[in-house]
């Protein structure tokens, strides 16, 4: 078997350093969780009858991943001890509907509580802009590395707050070098355009929306000033995590809505003809096509092109 690139492994190393870290620091490795007479495994299979109410040792072997006949083992040791209680179920005499007793209850409780201190001192650790970053990571991080396509999460368009316009530049930044190759050059382009956003912003002209998805951003665009009757789109930007579905529309469509509201006779724009996806999107909302010049820009050899619609 063939060793992997480097740079494989060492994402691979950094995310097993992370495990281990997590794990330990959560007090997984135990006996006992958390000082309690359960397992990792016995607590969360305990938690899932209680969270359910009407539970079925199929379900929670598949949605958990368990092997059956180790949950099967567990479910015993659960009955005979009292902490559940089993109910034949009257349309298949070959299943079982599981909820938890009140000795069960009784003995998880405390160790429900436990956790919420736990997790509330870790918490109370960081500054409140931190936890929010923390809860973004995690929700990235779940939406990722899921076994399977969860529905799809609603995206909401809204203004921007303190230190969105940082993250539309790094993004940019990040995200041209890695799909395009574009050199350190763009990041001072689009800090530059930010610049001038913030220093010149008049409501009445202009305007930014930032999309967010689970907490996290997921896109941007800008609307600015470009002369009296012509407004700029600019910085129009669809995160990985959020394309195929329609976001790159929905933005482009609010800078049009918002330029005729403003009293705008014509939008412009400037791409490159490599990126396919933004000139779909333009030519779907109705801009066309108006100039075009090959060129060597951010170290790479790219046609510039610019696009023009009539409001």
């Amino acid at each position: 078997m063939a060793a992997p690139a480097p740079h494989v492994a060492q994402r691979v190393a950094a995310v097993r350093r992370f495990n281990r870290f997590y794990t330990q620091h959560l007090g997984v490795l135990q006996d006992g969780w958390l000082d309690s007479p359960f397992s990792l495994s016995e607590a969360r299979v305990l938690y899932e009858i209680r969270e359910r109410g009407r539970a079925t040792a199929t379900g929670i072997a598949r949605d958990l991943g368990l092997d059956a006949g180790y949950l099967s083992r567990i479910l015993r040791r659960f009955h005979k001890s009292g902490l559940i209680r089993k109910e034949v179920s009257p349309d298949d005499a070959r299943q079982s509907f599981l909820s938890i007793a009140a000795r069960g209850r009784k003995a998880f409780d405390p160790l429900e509580r436990r956790t919420e201190r736990q997790v509330g001192a870790m918490l109370g650790r960081l500054s409140a802009p931190e936890q929010d970053s923390l809860v973004a990571a995690m929700r990235a991080v779940e939406t990722m590395i899921a076994p399977q396509q969860k529905a799809e999460s609603d995206i909401t368009l809204r203004q921007p707050r303190p230190g969105d316009l940082g993250w539309v530049v790094a993004r940019h930044a990040e995200l041209y070098r890695r799909e395009y190759g574009w050199a350190d050059n763009f990041e001072g382009l689009c800090a530059q355009i930010v610049a001038d956003f913030a220093s010149k912003f008049d409501p009445k002209c202009d305007r930014c929306w930032i999309a967010e998805m689970d907490g996290r951003n997921v896109g941007s665009v800008f609307l600015v000033k470009d002369s009296e009757k012509v407004a700029r789109l600019r910085l129009l930007l669809v995160d990985p995590a959020a394309r195929g579905r329609g976001l790159g529309t929905r933005l482009t469509d609010e800078c049009v809505r918002f330029a005729r509201q403003s009293g705008y006779r014509s939008i412009t724009l400037w791409t490159h003809s490599v990126l396919t996806a933004a000139r779909h999107t333009y030519e779907r909302a109705g801009f066309r096509l108006t100039s075009s010049e090959k060129r060597k820009s951010f170290g790479r050899a790219v046609v510039s092109e610019h696009w023009d619609m009539t409001l």
